[in-house]
């Protein structure tokens, strides 16, 4: 009895003593934290990890060098060793944690060119994920290690490993498939956090990238869950592959008494006098006349997906109201022309203008610096790049 009175009085100096020590060292951490980030964050993040690692590792020397001998000496201070290989992994758990929001901090993703910082982002958060999981497995297995009869059946384990593997690889073989693929994901900038994506016919945004699954929030605020394989194993679409700039199209059908020219004039007006326009493409092109019909094509360019919506509704808008109010004999419709054998021939309608004389409103792959551009991407190896003026 004075033993274990002995060593419960230890226990309660030593958890006193350290626990008084690290709330000091906190006060002092945290009021240095208001000039610094890292210190703040280490603060609140690691705490108390540190307090309570600190407080075992305390309680157990203070046991070992003060307490003497009690009943259940033993299994206390073997509790004790697994609690504070515990607390150790947690507090280093922790401060990875402090050093990926550290690492973070450096790069801003509210920003136009945020390429390098979405990618920095997508690998620090895997590499996180996959440094916890290591953490909890090692800890696992140095508890497990500080049970003498398991060191014992060491050799048996590691003699049936092979055997054990092989089941286990087949069993979960969908399961590391999947982590496989997020680290192939990570690695190879297929497709990033924040990164805009058309996958199953849906468009939205990577939320959420782990080891196991992909969480895409699609524009109307649904989530698509989709594993890590499906982006490694199907084609999608990623818009923002090397920058967040894009072209959309806006397409009318109209009657063949349409005239081009004034819409061409129309949708540059639009294009010039909206927020939503980069200033790189504003084109409108004739791309079919078939069925009685003139479909007409306005491609527009944004800087982003979001932006690129609004602006081809803005110009789809802007273009049918121009017809109804200044063009609306050229609204689609079924015409039938009967003739008599005597009526005279129709007259031969004016020859178009020159390729020459059309205006850029009117070319994708050729006129002005960015379609001259465009179109040299487009050709063949040994096709010689010429001006197309």
């Amino acid at each position: 009895m004075p033993h274990l009175l002995t060593a419960l009085l230890v226990v309660v100096a030593a958890t006193g003593a350290t626990i008084a020590i690290v709330e000091f060292l906190h006060w002092m951490l945290a009021r240095y934290g208001r000039r610094s980030e890292l210190a703040a964050d280490l603060a609140r993040t690691a705490h108390y990890p540190f307090l309570a690692t600190v407080t075992v590792f305390a309680i157990q020397q203070a046991i070992r060098a003060a307490a003497g001998e009690f009943p259940g000496r033993g299994p206390v201070l073997h509790l004790l060793v697994i609690l504070f290989i515990a607390g150790f992994a947690w507090l280093v758990a922790a401060l990875v944690l402090v050093l990926e929001d550290a690492a973070l901090a450096r790069w801003r993703t509210d920003v136009p060119d945020n390429l390098k910082r979405r990618r920095f982002k997508t690998q620090v958060v895997i590499l996180r994920r996959v440094t916890v999981a290591a953490i909890v497995i090692l800890t696992l297995g140095v508890v497990l290690m500080t049970f003498p009869g398991i060191r014992a059946l060491g050799a048996s384990v590691l003699a049936s490993a092979g055997l054990i593997s092989v089941v286990a690889a087949l069993a979960a073989q969908s399961t590391l498939g999947n982590v496989f693929a997020g680290l192939q994901l990570a690695f190879s900038d297929a497709v990033r956090v924040d990164d805009v994506v058309v996958v199953e016919g849906e468009w939205g945004r990577i939320e959420e990238l782990t080891l196991t699954y992909v969480a895409v929030q699609i524009w109307d605020d649904r989530r698509l869950l989709l594993p890590t394989s499906y982006f490694t194993t199907k084609p999608f679409q990623n818009w923002t592959r090397t920058g967040s700039a894009v072209l959309g199209t806006a397409e009318l059908d109209v009657d063949w008494a349409t005239e081009i020219e004034p819409l061409r004039t129309e949708l540059r007006a639009v294009c010039e006098g909206s927020q939503l326009w980069d200033g790189r493409v504003c084109v409108l092109q004739v791309t079919d006349a078939v069925g009685g019909m003139v479909r007409l094509r306005a491609l527009v360019s944004a800087a982003d997906a979001g932006a690129l919506f609004d602006l081809r509704c803005l110009v789809r808008e802007r273009l049918v109201t121009y017809v109804w109010q200044n063009q609306r004999a050229s609204l689609p419709r079924v015409r039938a022309d009967v003739t008599s054998p005597g009526s005279a021939p129709l007259q031969p309608a004016p020859r178009p203008e020159a390729d020459g004389d059309i205006s850029n409103d009117g070319r994708v792959f050729s006129g002005g610096l960015d379609g001259e551009s465009r179109g040299n991407q487009f050709a063949g190896p040994d096709t010689p790049v010429v001006s197309r003026r």
